[in-house]
């Protein structure tokens, strides 16, 4: 694992930067596929840009309401580079949320809208597998295999490696867009639904999971929440085709 890349006198924070390469990415790839579905591309790019900083911001105000009395006495730690004191799940909804008053606010069709983000947010999931592997977070669980690597004083599967195969396989997926219908939502929800079912199977092989009562993986357990709505969702979209846009009907909550 390599997290640092010294310069002379400084140190280069290599997973900030894949994530950096790929919100990059991921807003170029959304661009285009906003060109291609006639919608205005400066204006994804805006909801790209508020997903990230919203999704940061309130998952660093999270955590540190968890820990409120080690953040007020040091206040100028909630500016810290440190992506393990982020409250993940409660940033991701918290993005949602921004992108979701964003959309209605600029009456963005849902469904294109989210087929533009599709090829983004795959080559995004891919750039986050690639910082866990530079930064040896998301670390598996101990085994002697062939391939094992060795990590925290342990041999232990490479469910960085993992991780990063089965995104850039969601990615090849995003890139071939196998329903064809662009436009319909369907190329978003397939690629959500691919990578629930990554995070379902490739929890098994993590060490770092959290475990739930009963002894079930919490990761697994949003993931086959995601991956049913998911797929109810998609079966509905995939039998009303692919929706025509008029000027009542552009909501971006109505058009589903």
């Amino acid at each position: 694992m390599y997290p640092y890349l010294r310069l002379g006198p400084f140190l280069l924070q290599l997973p900030l930067l894949a994530l950096l390469v790929g919100v990059w990415i991921g807003s170029a790839l959304a661009e285009k596929e906003a060109v291609r579905l006639k919608l205005p591309s400066a204006t994804i790019n805006n909801l790209v840009f508020i997903v990230i900083i919203a999704g940061i911001v309130g998952a660093r105000l999270a955590y540190a309401a968890r820990y409120l009395s080690v953040y007020l006495a040091n206040p100028l730690s909630l500016f810290a580079l440190n992506f393990n004191t982020m409250a993940g799940f409660d940033g991701v909804l918290i993005g949602l949320v921004f992108a979701a008053l964003y959309g209605w606010r600029k009456k963005l069709p849902l469904r294109p809208t989210l087929d533009a983000l599709a090829p983004g947010l795959a080559a995004f999931m891919v750039a986050l597998s690639l910082a866990h592997t530079l930064s040896g977070d998301a670390f598996g669980a101990p085994a002697n295999l062939p391939w094992s690597i060795y990590l925290w004083n342990e041999y232990r599967h490479p469910s960085q490696v993992y991780e990063t195969l089965a995104a850039l396989a969601v990615l090849f997926v995003a890139y071939k867009k196998p329903f064809g219908q662009v436009g319909n939502g369907t190329n978003f929800l397939l690629v959500v639904a691919l990578l629930s079912a990554a995070r379902i199977f490739l929890e098994a092989f993590r060490g770092d999971s959290l475990i739930l009562l009963g002894g079930f993986r919490a990761a697994q357990v949003i993931g086959l929440i995601v991956l049913a709505i998911t797929l109810y969702t998609l079966r509905i979209w995939t039998q009303t085709g692919i929706p025509t846009t008029t000027k009542s009907e552009s909501d971006f909550f109505k058009q589903t």
